[in-house]
C-alpha cells in the first residue's frame, strides 16, 4: 500500500501524473510538472521546457500513448530523485506519427514538498 510519506510513493504519483499530462496533450498541465529550466536530451541534442511546451501548445506535437515497460529504476538522495525506465509511447509531430521504444531518465528535484522534473534523457531501446 503507497505510503504518502514515502518519497518514493510521492516520486511515483508525481511520475505517472506526468505521464498522464503528457498524454492529456495540455500545455500547461504538462509544466506544472517541469521546473523552470527543465530540458530533455536525445539523440538531436537538447530541446527547453519552452521550446517543448511551444511545440505541445500549438499542436504541432501531440502523445496518444505513454505507457512503462517493466520495473522502473528509483533513486531518491534527499530532495533530488532518480527516474529510470524503459517507455513505449506514441507521438505525432506535425502530422507524422512515430512509435518510439526508449530508455528514459528523469531528475526531479523536491521543493515545498512537490517533485518537479528537472532534466529528461531518452535513449533508443535496443530491439529485444
Amino acid at each position: 500500500m503507497p505510503d504518502a510519506d514515502d518519497p518514493r510513493d510521492q516520486l511515483a504519483d508525481a511520475v505517472a501524473g506526468w505521464a498522464a499530462a503528457i498524454v492529456s496533450n495540455d500545455a500547461e498541465r504538462i509544466g506544472a510538472y517541469m521546473a523552470d529550466d527543465w530540458v530533455i536530451v536525445s539523440d538531436t541534442g537538447v530541446s527547453t521546457r519552452d521550446h517543448f511546451l511551444t511545440l505541445v501548445a500549438s499542436g504541432d506535437l501531440t502523445h496518444s500513448a505513454m505507457e512503462p515497460v517493466g520495473e522502473p529504476r528509483v533513486r531518491v538522495h534527499g530532495d533530488t530523485a532518480l527516474f529510470t525506465a524503459r517507455v513505449v509511447n506514441t507521438a505525432h509531430y506535425r502530422g507524422e506519427r512515430f512509435d518510439a521504444d526508449e530508455w528514459t531518465t528523469d531528475v526531479f528535484m523536491r521543493h515545498d514538498g512537490r517533485w518537479r522534473c528537472v532534466l529528461s534523457h531518452i535513449t533508443s531501446a535496443a530491439p529485444d
